[in-house]
């Protein structure tokens, strides 16, 4: 029990009492974060997909929209790295999802940009 921790500091890292409490609450605190991490890239890949995507006369839900309509599977955390790192690519991501979208019925777009 004391071993795991090692790396605090005063009692927490010496006596068992404190050692115990010190490491139940490190433990809670890493499940928790664990699932704050994945929220927070999450938010963090709509926003980079988004900005790309307005850039491109889009919103977020209707490049999404499109590309489902065009039968393309590509996850958020791809779609944003394409955003930033490959603008091309993800300019021809979007042209086939504005196409998707123009070919279902009742929906027109004009590009803006």
């Amino acid at each position: 029990m004391v071993d795991k921790a090692r790396g605090f500091r005063g009692r927490r890292s010496k006596l068992f009492r404190y050692a115990k409490n010190a490491i139940m609450k490190a433990q809670y605190w890493a499940y928790r974060d664990r699932k704050t991490r994945k929220r927070m890239f999450g938010k963090l890949w709509n926003q980079r997909i988004n900005a790309a995507a307005r850039a491109n006369g889009l919103t977020f839900s209707r490049f999404r929209e499109g590309l489902k309509a065009a039968g393309i599977l590509l996850d958020r955390k791809v779609l944003a790295d394409l955003a930033i790192h490959d603008e091309a690519a993800f300019k021809s991501l979007v042209a086939k999802a504005l196409t998707a979208l123009q070919a279902k019925k009742g929906v027109t777009l004009t590009k803006a940009a």
